[in-house]
């Protein structure tokens, strides 16, 4: 039994051109990773939190607009005019700051089947091993044309996002931690509408960074021109090792491009992010510590909430403006 288990196992994780691929070039894409049917499922589970978000406008008469007859992206638009916080309601994170008891945040049943999805776990545990935990960094990403984001805007999980290491925007604490980002594409992600770009082979060293207009490489340290544009279809993911340095293009279309970006990291490992919370996704060796209650998964993030409304603020990055690269 065990035999035949560890074959099965094998035969669902990355192979070894894979591997290596991801080992030399910092990135990996894994196509149709996510079955339509787990997409379409998370879409209708946003369009409810949305809806129920819009008919509290309406009600507040934040909104004139019934939303009965709207779409998702009608009603996104309408707040948006409305200079209404669409976007946190949304999100599957607490913000940087000015946490306070009400802070919205969304978690649903989609939504947790996503992150502990086999498919991902699977590429995980064939990256990380099999003792894998869900790194609380993590934040869904949907981005309005560029040309219809506020100049004040800083987020960039709206607006464009600036070259960075996902390693360098978390606390030091998480140096010597094993991890990965998956990022997942909800929507087609293409050169139009914003797509992921890289630098193959440039992640040996941490870079230093700076709090720009978002945590950023600091000038002089990031060349663009060796980038590559990784163009994929919804459903598939890219997986991106934490000193990969990565940015987004602008989005230049009509459209809205949509995507998750979760990480994982070794169990017992630094999360980088340790004041919020983390849960144990798979466990080869003790399957009943993995989490898999989506409410007991929103509950821990509700007490985190309620924690930090009542605590002093907790800084989630690490650089400071004065450093010597970012004078």
């Amino acid at each position: 039994y065990n035999v035949v288990l560890l074959i099965e196992i094998r035969k669902k994780m990355l192979n070894n051109e894979q591997v290596t691929f991801y080992n030399d070039e910092g990135y990996l894409i894994v196509n149709n990773a996510i079955d339509k049917m787990q997409i379409e499922s998370i879409i209708d589970e946003y369009n409810s939190a949305l809806s129920a978000n819009y008919e509290n406008w309406y009600q507040q008469k934040l909104v004139n607009i019934n939303g009965k007859n709207l779409s998702f992206w009608d009603k996104i638009e309408i707040a948006k005019k409305n200079n209404i916080e669409w976007f946190q309601p949304l999100d599957i994170s607490l913000p940087h700051e000015d946490i306070n008891e009400e802070t919205p945040f969304h978690f649903g049943p989609e939504t947790f089947s996503l992150l502990t999805n086999p498919k991902i776990l699977d590429v995980a545990e064939s990256l990380l091993g099999s003792e894998i935990t869900s790194n609380p960094i993590q934040h869904v990403r949907i981005k309005p044309p560029e040309k219809e984001v506020d100049k004040n805007e800083a987020r960039a999980h709206i607006t464009s996002t600036a070259w960075h290491q996902d390693r360098g925007v978390t606390l030091d604490e998480a140096d010597q931690t094993n991890m990965i980002t998956v990022w997942v594409a909800i929507t087609d992600a293409t050169i139009e509408n914003g797509c992921l770009q890289v630098v193959p082979r440039a992640h040996h060293k941490m870079l230093p960074h700076c709090p720009q207009r978002q945590t950023a490489i600091a000038d002089d340290f990031i060349s663009s021109e060796k980038a590559t544009a990784l163009e994929v279809e919804a459903g598939s993911v890219i997986i991106i090792h934490p000193l990969t340095p990565h940015s987004s293009l602008p989005n230049i279309s009509n459209e809205y491009r949509w995507s998750f970006d979760l990480r994982y990291n070794v169990t017992g490992q630094a999360t980088g992010r340790s004041h919020f919370p983390e849960f144990i996704a798979r466990s080869r060796s003790s399957p009943n510590k993995e989490l898999r209650d989506w409410q007991e998964w929103k509950k821990m993030w509700e007490d985190c909430r309620y924690k930090l409304a009542h605590s002093p603020h907790i800084e989630q990055h690490r650089w400071q403006a004065d450093s010597p690269y970012c004078a």
